[in-house]
């Protein structure tokens, strides 16, 4: 089974492979690596790593924070694929369907940006709602979105009053980007966290404008 982790830890020389052999004390393995974000004297990465069938993931976090200034900031299960072309991949993929681009964005966003789900909403006069969603979106919409329209990407406040009790319940980061003039958002949904970083706010946001290009 794989996992996601994301780890901060010094960005310093070795910190990475003291991390590895930590992980791979208890029977993990590396099988990808992306930097999120560094910060001073810090570094935040997202690492898949592979473990035995019926590994507790809690055994990763345990081995990972007993190295000094190391900490897990969230831990998930992870079925995504593992290149380094994720963007490119899913914006070949709209640029080349004939019919229901939106719904393969949307399929194909949680992979890409590593999170739970990915709706597009839009704006009629009777009030903000759903276009599409992919398969993990939950079944309870918010019926009210009042930061639309959006003129640029942004973390949206997951504790705002306007998000169904049962997102804040699961504790869900949110971000969403707009499409360009068409007045539709893609939102993204991180149930149980961690927030999106300054670095992720801005990967959404040149994905998704050469989306919108590609939308038309």
């Amino acid at each position: 089974m794989s996992y996601l982790l994301r780890v901060r830890l010094p960005d310093r020389p070795g910190s990475l492979g003291a991390l590895a052999m930590a992980l791979g004390s208890v029977g993990a393995d590396i099988l990808s690596l992306d930097v999120v974000e560094r910060e001073g004297d810090y570094a935040i990465d997202d690492l898949v790593v592979d473990v035995e069938p019926g590994a507790l993931p809690d055994t990763l976090i345990t081995a990972a924070e007993r190295l000094p200034q190391v900490r897990v900031d969230s831990i998930r299960p992870y079925a995504g694929i593992l290149d380094t072309h994720r963007e490119l991949e899913l914006i070949d993929q709209v640029a080349t369907a004939s019919d229901d681009r939106l719904q393969i964005l949307v399929d194909g966003a949680p992979r890409v940006l590593r999170v739970g789900w990915a709706t597009v909403v839009a704006t009629r006069p009777q009030g903000a709602y759903r276009m599409v969603g992919s398969s993990g979106a939950p079944e309870t919409h918010a019926a009210d979105l009042p930061w639309m329209p959006l003129e640029k990407t942004v973390a949206l406040d997951g504790d705002g009053s306007w998000v169904p009790p049962v997102w804040r319940e699961m504790n869900t980061a949110l971000a969403a980007a707009p499409l360009g003039e068409s007045g539709r958002v893609l939102m993204l949904g991180r149930p149980g966290g961690p927030e999106f970083r300054p670095s992720e706010i801005a990967r959404l946001g040149y994905l998704t404008g050469i989306i919108a290009t590609v939308l038309g």
